[in-house]
């Protein structure tokens, strides 16, 4: 028989590992009157397919076509026509010599042709672009140059209602 009183009760039984993973994986009771404190957002379809990147990188000539979709980004040197569904970007010390046809052209480098049926143009500084550029919006920064004809911010409708071919729609 002890003559002093144990100050420290004996520790309660702890349950097993899995028993204890077992309770932290019960969903708690729902009431029908509280909203959850942490709803999931509406989750949104994703209907365009995320586009890939392909480089040229500095330090390499190509020459020939490239076509297709997804996004190009030229940083060396490239003699050939561009026409890809997607963005086409010249980095500074670029060299592009051909025809382009991408939805959005971003040039810091130079550009040796045409842009056709573009939907934005931008023309940063210290890009070049020699030749014509047809787009839907131009965008051109100081220190940058360019030798052609431009045509920028015409559709099809209103130019052929401006021309009285008839109904614009």
């Amino acid at each position: 028989m002890a003559l002093w009183k144990d100050s420290n009760p004996a520790p309660a039984p702890q349950p097993a590992p899995e028993a204890a993973r077992e309770m932290f994986k019960k969903e708690p009771e729902k009431t029908s009157n509280v909203a959850p404190l942490n709803p999931e957002p509406a989750r949104r379809t994703q209907t365009r397919v995320d586009m890939k990147e392909s480089l040229i990188s500095s330090g390499l000539t190509i020459e020939g076509k490239i076509e297709g979709s997804g996004h190009v980004r030229i940083a060396g040197r490239f003699k050939g026509d561009v026409h890809v569904d997607g963005n086409l970007t010249l980095e500074a010390g670029a060299v592009l010599t051909g025809q382009v046809h991408a939805d959005v052209v971003i040039v810091s480098g130079e550009l040796h042709g045409n842009i056709q049926n573009a939907k934005r143009v931008e023309l940063l500084e210290g890009g070049v672009i020699a030749g014509d550029v047809k787009a839907g919006s131009l965008t051109v920064a100081a220190g940058s140059r360019m030798r052609g004809q431009v045509e920028f911010g015409w559709d099809e409708r209103s130019t052929k209602a401006e021309k009285g071919f008839g109904n614009a729609s």
